[in-house]
């Protein structure tokens, strides 16, 4: 079947709206109505029937339009009764007359909202020379382009060459589309033209080459950025990275070194303008990446005492397969040890010939020797990182070979081993930064009493205590082990105690003590005590592993922990899925050294938080997050999916995993058979309370009646998030990068006021209405304290004032200017300053300095809707004064 015409031109636009299409026509008070609107053959005017009018009245002149608009921004959508049904991306307005009028459109879909709004502000920007343009299309940067690439391969000078000489050049520009689709478009041209040889002429290369390589959501972006043109020069190149992507400091020798290295011509490359192939590899490169590179490398206080971070732990590490039959694999410390991973489990047993070794006592058909394990950690153990790792050894052994341990240990690694007794006058453990390097062992001591050579402890057999424990004839004993001194003086500052109660913790428990806690002990402990439990991580480590239930390796979910504080949550590594790609995710921030620094609300003596918060975190600002799902890049087939042979209907999850307030989920449409390049244009809000302990996870899957298959998806910690538009790498169902396969969203951040849905009231009514929330001190039963903290009520009550109105100040001008929420500042002076220019080009209004503030004032008579701008912008200098 002959593919879809994709819009790759001003051209393809102006075609498509002289042929028309239906549109809901949207008025104040819930009145919508759908008209047939095409723009006449002369391109002056915008009609649509059937109306009420005479027909010569149912028109706007393109001459009196003074601006387009994508999405529900100006005072008709916010005041009409539906707007909450209609999407976002598929609304646009046109303004139009000296007052700015509206007449406000819904378009069936986002793609045929953008080609409206490409094609009007194109036609507004050339109204004198559009037909002009129109006739020298094949004259455009782009296309001059292609055909020097097509001469440079027609060797004989011809002006035509193969069909597979034409699919291979195409496939060296653009190494991501499939050798039959190339060939499946020359047929569709060829039939079209009626023509039998297989030979392609210079134009239809051209044609061909447009229509696969030119992605329409990347081309509407690039039209809009670069005020309608079908280039970027360097001026458009810095309003967009500072403006949309966030980039501070940007210079214009910048952009021209971007130019410079990804405009595909010679010519955009000597006269400095990017085209549209040049921009798309632009925005697939990893300086688009959705992940912060600040934080590819140690980008946080690494000074901090070790239990104030999460730490990177995995457990059963020998493991690469099942808990209950798997087999012991060197590769599983070396894949652990590669990841990143800072705390790894070595369960140690008596073997033949003195050489104590690592084995599955479910399996014991292959082990592992003690001393070939450790030698392994030694070679990659800093490898990924440099910061301390914690070897948590399950001591099985008999003395004799305990001993055999210890030599080994202080053979292979030498000084990396931290055995310095920790200090009584200290009060926290030492920090990451002063550990680097250094390899901490986790295990049983002896009393500090010399002249004890060996003695009993508690078995560190948590499977097996486990099991105990859930037997009828459990009497609250633990089994007891032999420890000879030599393996307990290599512990120092992780000595493993039972934890009894948070009471007796909190009172009795040294700061170089650490607690095991099973997944269900952990569970009720943190349903019950949560804030107790985030108080004792204040201080102190806390080791969480697995149910011995999970016999299938399956992982718990580390979130439930980390919301409480606790460092170390063991994750079955061999096992992949969701709580995986959350852990996996989680510790990409940070350089992935291994160690994340918990948030200071976790962490600070006086601050009180509850893992069980179901609303605003006290003392903690709540962002909104705006994230826009585009389009999809070459989805693969999932799989072991066969049923629909290698068709695919895509959609997109959004997970939010966090505190309790903060977890949720949403889901874009299902895209029909697409996999090269789906559209979804589909734009998702999400409050979130407290922004350092959440992450995001994007997931692609394949919808089937059968049952939904699995894509690709990718894991990303809030704080590493990058505004703007971005590219996400999908990974694998293992986790493995998948070439070329990649999400293309908008990603905004803004606070609550300049956030959420649009309001169906006008702006004084809602901000009349809205109910300030004013962060309330709470008394600690301490009168000398709480007397002194009184009388900071008050100026707090006047800051939140204060940055109410700053915030609502801000939120007037973008709809005065008719942006959404999450627009700059800076792109609200841009729109700003377009409409202070009268029509003979001359500003209406100056620009005047007041106690250093910049004013502006009206040169002589203008407009009400510039007169409510200007207010709207003098009131917002005013908070800003006030602040000040």
């Amino acid at each position: 079947m002959p593919s879809e015409k994709k819009i790759s031109s001003a051209s393809d636009c102006i075609s498509f709206m002289q042929a028309g299409c239906e549109l809901k026509k949207v008025r104040p008070n819930s009145r919508i109505y759908n008209r047939f609107f095409t723009l006449d053959t002369d391109l002056q005017a915008l009609r649509w029937e059937p109306s009420k009018k005479d027909l010569e009245k149912a028109k706007l002149d393109i001459s009196a339009i003074k601006e387009i608009q994508l999405g529900k921004n100006t005072e008709t959508f916010r005041n009409n009764g539906l707007a909450d049904q209609i999407c976002e991306d598929c609304a646009f307005s046109i303004l139009h007359g000296e007052n700015y009028e509206s007449l406000d459109l819904v378009a069936n879909s986002a793609d045929v909202a953008n080609i409206w709004v490409s094609g009007l502000r194109y036609l507004v920007s050339r109204r004198k020379q559009p037909l002009d343009f129109m006739e020298g299309n094949q004259n455009t940067p782009r296309f001059m382009w292609l055909k020097k690439v097509f001469e440079a391969a027609d060797i004989d000078g011809n002006g035509i060459m193969l069909e597979d000489t034409s699919v291979e050049l195409i496939k060296q520009l653009n190494p991501t589309l499939k050798e039959s689709k190339i060939r499946l478009k020359f047929k569709e041209i060829q039939k079209s033209k009626e023509k039998l040889t297989t030979r392609v002429t210079e134009e239809e290369f051209c044609e061909a080459f447009c229509e696969l390589c030119t992605r329409p959501e990347v081309y509407f972006l690039l039209v809009q950025i670069s005020k309608n043109k079908e280039y970027l020069d360097a001026n458009d190149l810095m309003l967009f990275l500072e403006a949309e992507q966030g980039v501070t400091q940007i210079t214009e020798d910048m952009c021209l070194d971007i130019i410079r290295r990804y405009e595909l011509s010679e010519e955009g490359r000597q006269k400095g303008f990017l085209a549209i192939d040049g921009f798309t590899q632009y925005l697939l490169s990893p300086e688009c990446d959705i992940f912060d590179p600040e934080q590819k490398k140690v980008a946080q206080d690494m000074t901090q005492p070790l239990s104030h971070y999460y730490i990177n732990a995995s457990h059963n590490t020998y493991l690469i397969e099942d808990q209950f039959r798997g087999p012991a694999d060197i590769n599983g410390y070396v894949r652990a040890l590669k990841m990143g991973c800072r705390s790894i489990e070595l369960d140690v047993n008596d073997g033949s010939d003195n050489e104590p070794i690592l084995c599955n006592r479910n399996n014991m058909t292959t082990h592992l020797s003690f001393r070939s394990v450790i030698e392994v950690i030694n070679k990659f153990a800093f490898v990924a990182s440099e910061y301390p790792l914690i070897l948590c050894l399950g001591n099985h052994c008999s003395l004799p070979q305990q001993k055999v341990m210890v030599q080994q240990m202080k053979k292979v690694f030498g000084s990396k081993l931290y055995t310095e007794a920790p200090l009584p006058s200290e009060s926290y453990l030492p920090s990451p930064e002063k550990l680097k390097r250094m390899i901490i062992v986790k295990g049983k001591k002896l009393p500090s009493d010399p002249d004890v050579l060996e003695g009993e402890v508690t078995d560190e057999d948590e499977e097996a205590e486990m099991s105990r424990r859930m037997s009828v004839d459990y009497n609250g004993e633990q089994k007891q082990i032999l420890l000879c001194r030599e393996l307990s003086d290599l512990v120092s500052i992780c000595k493993s105690v039972q934890y009894r109660d948070f009471e007796l913790s909190m009172k009795s428990q040294n700061y170089w003590e650490i607690c095991s806690f099973s997944e269900t002990e952990a569970s009720r402990i943190a349903n019950e005590y949560p804030e107790d439990f985030v108080n004792y991580n204040k201080k102190f480590l806390s080791r969480i592993y697995p149910s011995a239930m999970r016999i299938d390796s399956s992982n718990l979910n580390p979130q439930d922990f980390w919301n409480c504080g606790c460092q170390i949550v063991a994750m079955n590594f061999q096992t992949p899925g969701p709580m995986m790609d959350l852990h996996t995710g989680w510790f990409l921030q940070n350089g992935g050294c291994g160690y994340v620094l918990r948030p200071s609300i976790m962490r600070d003596e006086v601050s009180y938080f509850s893992a069980n918060t179901k609303g605003i975190v006290p003392g903690v600002s709540p962002l909104v997050l705006h994230i826009k799902i585009i389009s999809g890049q070459n989805f693969p087939k999932p799989k072991g999916a066969c049923a629909k042979g290698d068709v695919i209907d895509p959609y997109v999850c959004i997970e939010i995993h966090g505190i309790p307030a903060d977890c949720s989920e949403q889901r874009t449409k299902t895209v029909q058979q697409n996999s090269d390049n789906p559209i979804f244009d589909e734009t998702f809000e999400f409050q979130v309370n407290l922004p350092e302990l959440a992450v995001i996870r994007f997931v692609v899957l394949d919808d089937d009646y059968i049952g939904d298959e699995f894509i690709g998806q990718y894991t990303i910690p809030f704080e590493c998030l990058q505004p703007g538009y971005r590219h996400v790498p999908l990974r694998s169902f293992v986790g493995d990068v998948m070439e070329h396969v990649t999400l293309f969203v908008h990603i905004a951040i803004t606070n609550r006021s300049g956030g959420g849905k649009p309001q169906k009231r006008s702006l004084s009514v809602r901000m009349g209405k809205k109910v300030r929330e004013y962060t309330m001190l709470r008394n600690i039963g301490l009168k000398t304290i709480d007397d002194i903290f009184k009388i900071a009520v008050h100026p707090l009550r006047e800051a939140i004032d204060m940055r109410e109105n700053m915030q609502n100040a801000i939120v007037s001008v973008k709809e005065l200017c008719g942006l959404p929420p999450i627009a700059s500042l800076k792109q609200c002076l841009l729109t700003l300053s377009s409409r202070l220019i009268t029509s003979d080009n001359t500003p209406s209004v100056s620009l005047v300095m007041k106690d250093n503030f910049p004013h502006l004032e009206p040169l002589g008579a203008i407009p009400d809707v510039q007169k409510k701008m200007l207010a709207a912008y003098d009131l917002h200098i005013l908070m800003v004064q006030n602040g000040c």
